[in-house]
Parts: structure tokens; sequence; C-alpha cells
């Protein structure tokens, strides 16, 4: 890794950019490993392709919302804890603050001008979501075995869908390196990740992790507060691939319990559609909702509750990252799967990301436009961003 990659950034500036991202980041977590590698591997250069891909990699093999666990791991890495806070923070906030707002009955998001807007978003990540698959295409997959690699991912997503697939796709591909990646020579900019995490820390933090997984259920009944941190810890900890996935587990939570009716869950769902950020912050929506609770209150320890549980794990494997990747077998394991990500975000540009926003050669060629704007003018995504809605809007006109 670089000196520049791993020289230290003040908190401000790791809040400023993710702040940027948080309000412009539409497009679900497949879309926001996009977002990011464009920010802070290529504009930023705070990460080298290979140590990206690694962190994607790792996120995606550990419980909780794997992009916000990005994130999470991109401020640790850039600013030290602080920094790591930040990054959440900044990047939670805006969709937070809008689901909460929502839950409140501060709707804005009727009417065929939002329509337009709203679809013009979904175009955009296919912009962005391509061309980071370009991007990491090119610098993890430089020769066939990789490549092949890189199909076998795509096979197995399509093949077996949802998050077990895309967890099989990164196991096979750690499989397929390490009997096909020994002798292939590694990525240019392959490199270790400077953690700033102490392995007692990581130790206490997957200690944590787990007692308070145990200790929660049996003091949940004795007080309203117990019982929300538990039910968001759980739905939290307990689930692979994030965004979607953990619906159904939200919806027994705070449905089959009695604490949001179904057409507000519904709804709230739909709402969460249309903010930036991650979908874990339809726990915000969802705790304002809690009878009983004051609703700012309610949404805050639900979102603290959802994201606590991934963060810990995180926390607590990192230390032993480089130790892991520095032996000879790990290099190919890893190699493999930093393909295989790359054919899963190659199976997630078609489906959801393609099949959801481009629907008339209108909107393919304002996706061309994202796209061409972003790797031959290289602007920023949140520009891309701007002119998708735009176009998303001029779209929509009768």
């Amino acid at each position: 890794m670089s000196q520049q990659t791993a020289a230290r950034a003040s908190v401000g500036e790791v809040f400023r950019a993710f702040l940027l991202l948080g309000l412009t980041s539409f497009g679900g977590p497949v879309a926001h490993l996009g977002y990011f590698r464009t920010e802070f591997v290529e504009r930023r250069r705070w990460l080298s392709e290979a140590a990206y891909a690694d962190l994607v990699a790792l996120c995606q093999f550990l419980p909780g919302p794997a992009s916000s666990q990005v994130g999470f791991a991109i401020g640790l890495l850039r600013a030290g804890p602080w920094g790591a806070a930040a990054a959440w923070f900044a990047f939670t906030l805006p969709s937070a603050l809008g689901l909460g707002l929502f839950a409140l009955g501060a709707s804005l998001l009727d009417g065929p001008l939002a329509t337009g807007i709203i679809h013009g978003l979904k175009v955009a990540a296919v912009a962005i979501v391509a061309h980071a698959v370009w991007g990491m295409a090119n610098s993890l997959c430089p020769d066939k075995p990789r490549a092949a690699v890189a199909l076998l991912a795509v096979l197995t997503v399509v093949g077996t869908g949802g998050p077990l697939g895309q967890v099989s796709a990164i196991a096979l591909g750690g499989l397929a390196g390490l009997v096909m990646c020994r002798e292939a020579a590694p990525a240019p900019d392959e490199a270790t990740l400077h953690v700033r995490v102490s392995p007692a820390a990581g130790a206490t933090a997957l200690g944590l992790f787990g007692g308070l997984l145990t200790l929660l259920p049996l003091l949940a009944g004795s007080t309203a507060w117990l019982d929300i941190i538990d039910a968001f810890y759980r739905s939290g900890a307990l689930v692979f691939g994030g965004g979607h996935v953990v619906l159904p587990l939200l919806e027994a939570e705070v449905v089959q319990s009695g604490w949001v009716a179904p057409d507000a869950f519904l709804t709230g769902y739909g709402a969460a559609q249309a903010v930036p950020g991650p979908l874990f912050t339809f726990a915000a929506y969802l705790g304002a909702l809690v009878p009983g609770i004051h609703p700012l209150a309610g949404a805050s320890v639900a979102l603290l509750a959802i994201f606590v549980p991934g963060f810990l794990l995180l926390v607590g494997v990192l230390p032993f990252w480089n130790r892991f990747r520095q032996w000879g077998s790990a290099q190919a394991l890893m190699r493999g799967a930093n393909a295989a990500v790359v054919g899963i975000l190659g199976a997630a540009l078609y489906q959801p990301v393609w099949t959801s926003a481009v629907i008339g050669p209108f909107e393919f060629a304002l996706a061309l436009t994202g796209f061409l704007l972003l790797s031959v003018w290289k602007l920023p995504a949140w520009a891309v961003v701007v002119v998708a809605a735009l176009g998303g809007v001029v779209i929509a006109m009768p």
C-alpha cells in the first residue's frame, strides 16, 4: 500500500467525504460499493484496488450491512476509530433523518416530478456499478484463470440467488484461487491493510458481539428499551448479505409483535427505496413508530442497535486479517475471492440494478451517458447522480 493510502487523514475530511456520499448514493448496497470505489480508490486514492476488494470480500462474508461495513472500515483505516464513527454517521444520517421524518408524516415523494427523479437515480446506479465492474475487472482479473473465477461467480449468483449465492460465490472463488491462482502474478497494487485495531481490541469486540447476542434475549421483556435493542440487534446480527435480506427479520420483530401495522411497514419499505444511503436505516423509521416511546429516541436506539453487531464483527476480524493474507495459500485464495467479487458485482449489475432501471431506449442512453461521464470525462459520482436525476425528469415528461 502506498504511503498516500496509509497516510492519516482528519476526521473532518472523512466526515465530509461520506456525507456527500450519504446524500447521493442511491441504488442499494451494490451501487454503494461502486460509489465507494469511484470516490476512495479512483478519485481520492485512499485505498488500492486490491485492498478495497479485500474489504469487500471480507464484509460479504460477515453478517451485517456489507456496504456500511466497508465504509466503516475505510473510515477506520483512514482516521482511526473516530474516522470510522464519522464515516458511519455521515453516510447514514441523510437517509435515517429522511425516513424518521417520513414516519412522522413528512412524505415528499409523491407526484410525477418525484417519480422521474427517483427513476433517474436508479439509472445513475447502473452507470456507477458498470464503471466499478469495468475498473475492478481490469485490475483484479488480468489473466485467464481469474477471469474464469469471475465467470464462475456470475454463474453461482445467477443459479443460487440471494445472499447464499453471494457467499457461495466468494467461497468457491477462494477455493478456485487455491487451485488456479497460485502462479498468477499479483495485482500491481496488492498490499496489506494498515489496520488501526489491536488484537486485544479485536478479541474484545468479538466477545461483546457474542455476549450481547446471548444476553439480550434473556433480558428482553424487562423494559421496552431492552425489547427494542434486542429485536434490532438480532436483526442486524443474523442477516447475511444486508440490504433487502433484513426485511423479513424486521417484519417478524416489529409487525408480528404488534409494534408496527403491516401497511405502515410496507409504506416505510417503499420510502426506503427512494432515499440514498444504506437500507438498514429503515430501522429509524420503524423505531420512530414503536408505541410508548418518543419517536426520536426510538429511531436513534433502533438505528444504533441494528448497525452495532456488524461493526463489532468487523472490528473483531480486522486485526487478524493481515496475518491471514500473508500466507502463500491465503494470497492465492484472496486472488480468487477478489475475482469472485468482480463476478458478484457483474451479476448484480444485471439483476437488480439494470432490470429495475433500464426499461427503454432513453434509459439506456442515459445510463451510457453516465458511464462515459465517469470513465472518460472523470466526473465525480455525485455529478453523475445529478445528471441522471435531471435526465429522469426529462424522460418522465409527457
